[in-house]
């Protein structure tokens, strides 16, 4: 079943759209399932899964429901201009969905945060920023070091997004904005880590970003799949990595 759902955010303070795929129960009563929340790329909207890839006949093969936001360029973040992304996908939204629709089990092995490029990010951030909530997570072409600015944003932009005072990325480093320190805090406070999954493209210009954030989470000791492959930042590989992520997700 596919649905657009249109309301008003308080986090956002505007009206929002989300496109969401429901497993298909032929009459039967529904049954708690799996949800994988996806998030979208920089240039893109909560249109984008839906146009570019086979997501709908994926979910249906793992019996899944996907929730797709729309986060502008947002970065899921809760902005210094006040629209409050980050807040959003991982609170307004979450809570929306799981009252709205009965069969979206809330139990934290049930909730897969995915997204590619800025969306894997927002996904890794996600799950790490809580990860009582989300039991995996799906990075593909993740824009993953913010403090080095590999993204297609200007300075006034970023300043905008992560603090108006930043003179340059590199002062976001150790902040709550950056993965590496996120996911080192998640580390040393014991807390319950996401089964999470990783690829990019070798031909992918975030492919630095990915190596970089693959080695500290080595160092780490924090348990990980990282892949790479063929491919640049383009849907032809996000379609077919998307397919392989959530099967060693769901079936490993």
């Amino acid at each position: 079943m596919f649905l657009e759902m249109n309301f008003y955010s308080n986090q956002l303070k505007k009206q929002t759209q989300v496109y969401i795929l429901l497993p298909d129960i032929n009459g039967k009563a529904a049954t708690p399932c799996k949800t994988l929340w996806l998030f979208h790329g920089l240039e893109d909207n909560h249109t984008s899964w839906m146009r570019y890839t086979s997501i709908e006949r994926y979910a249906a093969a793992h019996n899944l429901a996907v929730i797709m936001p729309n986060v502008d360029r947002g970065w899921y973040t809760d902005t210094a201009y006040g629209t409050n992304y980050f807040s959003f996908v991982t609170k307004e939204l979450p809570e929306l969905c799981f009252k709205t629709f009965s069969q979206l089990s809330r139990k934290r092995e049930d909730n897969i945060a995915a997204g590619l490029s800025m969306g894997g990010y927002g996904a890794v951030k996600t799950a790490f920023s809580f990860p009582e909530q989300y039991g995996s997570c799906i990075s593909l072409s993740g824009a993953l070091d913010i403090t080095t600015k590999d993204a297609d944003c200007d300075l006034s932009e970023w300043k905008s997004i992560f603090g108006l005072d930043i003179k340059s990325a590199t002062e976001l480093k150790g902040s709550k904005h950056d993965l590496c320190a996120l996911s080192s805090k998640v580390k040393s406070e014991k807390m319950p880590l996401p089964k999470l999954y990783l690829w990019c493209g070798t031909e992918d210009d975030l492919l630095s970003a990915n190596l970089l954030f693959d080695q500290h989470l080595t160092e780490l000791g924090i348990s990980h799949r990282f892949e790479t492959s063929e491919g640049n930042h383009s849907w032809k590989w996000w379609d077919r990595s998307i397919q392989k992520a959530l099967d060693w997700i769901l079936n490993d």
